[in-house]
C-alpha cells in the first residue's frame, strides 16, 4: 500500500530523538516527526518511507504537550534554524543531558564515575557571535503569499530553506545574534533595492550581491564581510562607504570577490575596506587572577560561536586537566589556539596541532599578543603529523586536550594516544555520539572518570560534552 502522503490520525508523540525530531509508532514502525513535542497527539502526513522507519510532519494537533511553549520568532517552522523554540528551555536541557547519557551507555558502553548536570546558557536568545546570510532574487514564498497572488517583491537576504540550496527565506528579525546584526542586514537589503544592485540568482549564477557575514565580539567589536560576484568599483565602493557611514560601530569592514559556484571563501582574498582586518575577543583566565587573554578573530578564523559559553566550556576543560605547572600538554585540533592559550599559564608548555595553516598562524599571533611564550603550534593533517617521530622530537604529553570536529578523531590519532599513553585525556566534543565511539576505542587503557554536558546552542538539539579519561 502506498504510504507516502498518507495521513496517520491521532498519533501520540513519545519522546525526543536525534536531530531535533521526535519519535512515535504506527503499525509497529518507528515514525520520526518534525516540530512536535513528547505528549502531543497529532495527525501526521508521511513525507518519506524507508525500510525500517517513516518520516512525517504534523498537519493537525488534537492535544498539545504540557512541555510546549510559545515560539518567539515569526520565522519559526519555516527557517529551520531554531527547531526547539516550541519547547521550554529547562526541558531542552533535560533532553540534551539524556542525549549525552544515552551516547555513553549505548555507544561507549563503559561506566561513568561522575555525570554532572548540564550547564545551561544564561542567554537563550542573541547568543551567537556569527551569522551568515545569502542574497537571492527568488525568495521563498509562503503558501499564503502564493495563494493571495500578492506582489511583495522577490529579493531576499536571509537563510537557506532546509534542504534547498536555491531557496532563501527573507529574514525580518533573527533572535540569534545581538545588535547591530539585524540593523545591518535590513539596511543592506534596503540599500541594495533602492540602488538597484542585482541580487544573486542561485540557479543561473547571475547577479551581483551574494553573501553577508556578520561577526560580533564580547568586546563590542563588529566585523562585516560582503561577498559580491564580480569586481565592479562603481557598485562596490559606494556601498562600502555608505555602510561605513551608517554603522560607525563596524570595526572591521571587508569584502570578497567570489566568482565560484558556492559561497565558501577560504581560498579567496578578503579585502579589508576599513578598520582592522580582525576583531578582538577577550576571555578571563580560569585562575581567578582577573587577568584576561585576547584572541584575534579574522574573517576566516574559527571561534566558538557562543562566546560566553565558550568560557564555560574551557573552564570545564581546565578544571578537568587539573594542571600543576610542570606538564607538557598537547592541544589537538587547536584551531586558532584558543584552548592552548587559555590554559598555557597553568602548564610547563603547550603544543597545539591543527590542519589549517592560517589558523596556526593566528594561534601564534594570539600567543605573541598575550605575551605567552610556552606554546608551540604546528600545521598538518592530524593523523599524519601526530606520529611517534613528532612525539620523540617534541616530548611525550602528560595531558592531551582534544576538541575534534563532529566526525571525531581518526583511528590513527587514537592509536597514537594509546601508544603514547598520556596520563589524562580531556575530550571536548560537539557530537556525543562520535565522542562515545572514540571513548570506547580508548577504554582498554582509560577509565571514563566524569562527563560535563554544556549547552552552547539554546533552541537547538546540539550539545557539547567534556569528558575526562584517566589512564589505568
Amino acid at each position: 500500500m502506498k504510504i507516502k502522503n498518507k495521513i496517520l490520525t491521532a498519533i501520540e508523540i513519545e519522546r525526543m530523538a536525534a536531530e531535533g525530531k521526535c519519535v512515535a509508532h504506527h503499525d509497529g514502525k518507528v515514525v520520526f516527526v518534525n516540530q512536535v513535542a513528547p505528549g502531543d497527539v497529532v495527525d501526521i502526513q508521511i513525507i518519506k518511507k524507508r525500510r525500517n522507519y517513516l518520516e512525517g510532519n504534523p498537519v493537525h494537533f488534537h492535544t498539545y504537550s504540557p512541555l510546549r511553549t510559545q515560539p518567539f520568532c515569526d520565522h519559526f517552522g519555516t527557517c529551520g534554524g531554531c527547531k526547539w523554540q516550541h519547547i521550554g528551555y529547562e526541558t531542552q536541557l533535560a533532553f540534551k543531558q539524556q542525549q549525552v547519557i544515552d551516547a555513553m551507555e549505548r555507544i561507549a558502553k563503559v561506566p561513568v564515575h561522575t555525570i554532572h548536570p548540564i550547564l545551561g546558557s544564561k542567554e537563550t536568545r542573541f547568543y551567537r557571535n556569527k551569522l551568515e546570510y545569502t542574497f537571492s532574487n527568488k525568495r521563498w514564498l509562503t503558501r499564503e503569499e502564493i495563494e493571495s497572488g500578492s506582489d511583495l517583491g522577490r529579493e531576499a537576504l536571509g537563510f537557506h530553506i532546509p534542504g534547498r540550496f536555491d531557496k532563501i527565506l527573507d529574514i525580518e528579525k533573527c533572535y540569534l545574534q545581538p545588535d547591530p546584526s539585524n540593523q545591518i542586514r535590513l539596511w543592506l537589503k534596503d540599500y541594495a533595492i533602492k540602488n538597484k544592485l542585482p541580487f544573486f540568482d542561485l540557479i543561473d549564477q547571475t547577479g551581483y550581491l551574494r553573501n553577508l557575514i556578520i561577526r560580533t565580539a564580547s568586546t563590542g567589536e563588529v566585523m562585516v564581510i560582503v561577498q559580491v560576484a564580480e569586481k565592479n568599483d562603481d557598485l562596490l565602493n559606494p556601498l562600502m562607504e555608505a555602510m561605513k557611514v551608517a554603522f560607525p560601530e563596524i570595526t572591521s569592514l571587508n569584502y570578497v570577490i567570489n566568482q565560484k559556484k558556492n559561497e565558501t571563501f577560504h581560498d579567496l582574498e578578503v579585502v579589508n575596506y576599513s578598520g582592522r582586518a580582525y576583531i578582538l575577543e577577550s576571555m578571563d583566565l580560569p585562575d581567578g587572577s582577573g587577568r584576561t587573554v585576547s584572541f584575534r578573530v579574522g574573517p576566516k578564523s574559527f571561534y566558538q560561536t557562543n562566546s560566553r559559553q565558550a568560557k564555560t566550556l574551557y573552564d570545564v576543560a581546565y578544571r578537568m586537566a587539573a594542571l600543576k605547572g610542570d606538564e607538557t600538554v598537547y592541544d589537538l585540533y587547536t584551531g586558532t589556539g584558543t584552548i592552548a592559550n587559555f590554559i598555557a599559564h597553568g602548564a610547563k608548555r603547550v603544543i597545539g596541532i591543527e590542519y589549517v595553516e592560517a589558523a596556526i598562524e593566528d594561534a601564534r599571533v594570539n600567543s605573541a599578543e598575550n605575551e605567552i611564550s610556552n606554546t608551540s603550534f604546528f600545521a598538518g593533517d592530524m593523523k599524519d603529523l601526530l606520529s611517534a617521530d613528532f612525539i620523540e622530537k617534541h616530548g611525550k604529553p602528560d595531558t592531551v586536550i582534544t576538541d575534534p570536529p563532529r566526525a571525531g578523531m581518526h583511528q590513527d590519532v587514537i592509536n597514537v594516544l594509546l601508544t603514547t599513553a598520556p596520563e589524562k585525556i580531556v575530550y571536548v566534543s560537539c557530537n556525543p555520539a562520535t565522542q562515545a565511539r572514540d571513548i570506547a576505542l580508548l577504554a582498554g587503557m582509560y577509565d571514563l572518570m566524569e562527563i560535563q554536558p554544556v549547552d552552547m546552542f539554546p533552541q537547538t538539539h546540539h550539545v557539547e560534552n567534556v569528558a575526562l579519561l584517566l589512564r589505568r
